[in-house]
């Protein structure tokens, strides 16, 4: 990507500090004016670079005190256009900061530092991109697994909302590269992109995967001809609500106890749970079958299914598996004991 020009920077900073803006321009014109106005000194008048920036000082303040030396015409001329345009600018550059006052804008601004300072101490965590119907639930299952989320949205009513529930988030549009870097994209484990608009979700899988290779990366799809777009852009799963919805409201009525029994797991019903368990090379069952990992008789889980490293999956694995570093086994068991098995891992 081709370095930002000045041009790019100065209206990215106008967008995303548009109260300060006037302030900046009015603190940047006061320091234009004054240094003009020290050559000027300099050049007309012959005066030392202390004389300068003294009579300067003493102008642009209208304290009221005697010249440094008596002034030519042209010295007179050009102290009158300084005092116009320096307390001109400096009422301007107050006027622009009684503004930002007492509007709240400076609270805010110092919010926003608060809130970016705890995301840029962040790693390993989730970025919600979009806070609507889709991505409120996700932001909300992920906050009640106690893992860290940062979301990025734009509107105010959702903004509020997550600020009320003392959620990190950016505001900002998640297809920009200085918002997804905002939201500690380069530390995250991985990225949810839940927008309401398809090409949009396709430009932050793209963006996202570009910026960080290792990511992960799920893409909401409304239609089954847009799944082949996300994955092409980088999406390592691509999800389409309404499809899920339709099959588990279908799901309810031809296997309605199976359906209630899964929803008071997930959920939190009754003191059950399904985990991903991935085993790494030290740990204590990595070589081991399944009757010689104990699973069963002293940790009372029940491994359903093991995935291989490779993707491939073995489905109800008889006593004999062999569990291998790198494999991941789907385990259901209390929370208790699967954080038990967990410390040997």
């Amino acid at each position: 990507m081709s370095a930002p020009t000045f041009k790019t920077r100065m209206m990215t900073f106008r967008k995303r500090y548009g109260y300060f803006w006037q302030m900046a321009v009015a603190a940047l014109t006061l320091t234009v004016i004054f240094i003009l106005g020290m050559i000027g000194y300099m050049t007309v008048e012959g005066w030392t670079l202390l004389e300068s920036f003294y009579m300067m000082v003493i102008t642009l303040a209208t304290v009221g005190f005697q010249e440094v030396r008596p002034l030519s015409d042209q010295g007179r001329l050009m102290t009158a256009f300084i005092i116009l345009g320096g307390v001109g600018g400096f009422a301007y550059l107050v006027g622009a900061f009684s503004q930002v006052l007492v509007e709240g804008h400076l609270h805010n601004f110092w919010g926003r530092l608060k809130v970016q300072k705890r995301i840029d101490k962040l790693s390993g965590h989730f970025i919600v991109c979009g806070c609507g119907r889709i991505g409120s639930v996700v932001v909300r299952e992920i906050v009640a697994e106690g893992h860290p989320v940062v979301v990025i949205e734009h509107s105010q009513e959702a903004m509020e909302r997550l600020r009320q529930e003392a959620i990190l988030f950016v505001d900002g549009d998640a297809t920009s590269d200085e918002i997804l870097q905002q939201a500690g994209l380069m530390r995250a484990k991985s990225l949810i992109t839940a927008l309401t608009d398809e090409a949009a979700n396709v430009y932050v899988t793209l963006t996202a995967r570009q910026l960080n290779p290792a990511i992960q990366i799920i893409a909401r799809a409304s239609e089954p001809t847009h799944v082949p777009r996300l994955q092409m852009a980088g999406a390592d799963r691509v999800v389409m609500p309404n499809l899920i919805g339709g099959v588990r409201m279908a799901q309810s009525v031809l296997r309605p106890t199976v359906t209630n029994f899964l929803d008071l797991a997930l959920r939190g019903g009754i003191d059950l749970q399904m985990e991903e368990l991935v085993i790494l090379p030290g740990s204590q069952v990595a070589g081991k079958n399944i009757i010689e990992s104990q699973l069963r008789p002293v940790y009372n889980l029940i491994v359903i299914a093991i995935q291989k490293p490779d993707g491939g999956m073995v489905f109800n694995p008889g006593p004999q598996e062999i569990i291998q570093p790198g494999d991941t086994l789907l385990a259901v068991g209390r929370k208790t004991d699967l954080q038990r098995f967990q410390e040997v891992l």
